[in-house]
């Protein structure tokens, strides 16, 4: 019989953040052992698309080349203007990435990852998003992220966002560097929902006491495993499915707030395609 990859990567995800240690916080309520929350990342918690943000860091420091980091900006401008998914793009996001992390040591990533997100993600961060998170956490509940994104930059997201840990991709490693291989795909569409799943059994979630948010129809396999499911910043295809089954819809892009975004981004685009282009033309001038 055929290995399931999706629910493969899910369990390899559930282990990741059991294992991760819990942040130290202090609760405001009582324990709330059997129910708590899910929340999808790119748009959802963060402006954008993660990955890409990571791309650019990895990037400043000389980690690929401009025209990687063009594939990137290419994926980015999809995402951010049609605010939609599909399966060649997280494809080409899944190669991309295991070329960049490959014989790297996890230790140099994580460290990384870090810098990365003071520098480039803490200011994307939904304010809206976030207070939902804290809400969560106020009655008690245990918060998860739950992305596409390597786990140990998803963990580095949720412990700088005061949230209990995140469900993400695992890139395999031996002795601490990085194979270039993945535990059976990223954590993208039903691996979410097998990954959640997997993480209720393990800490005795109750998943009809759960929540999950995302903004992308991509994800409702992993709303459709929880007992309230609530569309963030979504695309229409999950406005559409939201209303056909009751679920609650939270918009946090006010009509100035997204044109700014769409300004800030055509002028980061621009940016980085003439950062690219003067790249490409320096490597053809210099015969080194």
């Amino acid at each position: 019989m055929p290995v399931d990859s999706a629910k493969l990567a899910g369990r390899a995800s559930a282990e990741a953040a059991v294992a991760a240690p819990e942040p130290e916080t202090t609760l405001t309520a009582p324990v709330d052992l059997t129910a708590g929350a899910f929340f999808d990342v790119d748009n959802t918690m963060m402006m954008g698309a993660s990955l890409f943000h990571f791309a650019r860091g990895l990037a400043a420091r000389k980690f690929f080349t401009a025209t990687d980091l063009a594939g990137f900006a290419w994926q980015q401008m999809k995402f951010r203007v049609g605010g939609m998914e599909n399966a060649s793009d997280v494809q080409a996001s899944r190669e991309q990435a295991l070329s960049f992390v490959a014989g790297r040591e996890v230790s140099e990533l994580v460290e990384l990852s870090e810098q990365i997100y003071d520098e480039l993600m803490a200011d994307r961060i939904w304010e809206g998003t976030r207070t939902l998170a804290q809400r969560h956490l106020d009655a008690g509940q245990r918060v998860w992220l739950v992305t596409a994104t390597p786990v140990e930059l998803a963990q580095i997201i949720a412990r700088r966002l005061g949230l209990t840990g995140a469900l993400g991709t695992v890139a395999e490693n031996s002795d601490g560097v990085y194979t270039g291989r993945i535990a059976g795909e990223m954590l993208h569409g039903r691996a979410k929902a097998h990954a959640v799943r997997a993480l209720a059994a393990s800490e005795g979630l109750d998943l009809r006491r759960c929540t999950a948010y995302s903004d992308s129809a991509n994800d409702v396999p992993m709303l459709s495993a929880v007992g309230t499911a609530v569309a963030v910043n979504p695309d229409q295809r999950l406005r559409d499915v939201a209303r056909s089954r009751g679920w609650d819809v939270r918009d946090f892009r006010t009509g100035r707030k997204a044109a700014r975004i769409g300004i800030n981004f055509s002028l980061g685009a621009g940016a980085v395609a003439g950062a690219v282009a003067a790249g490409l033309a320096y490597r053809r001038r210099d015969p080194s």
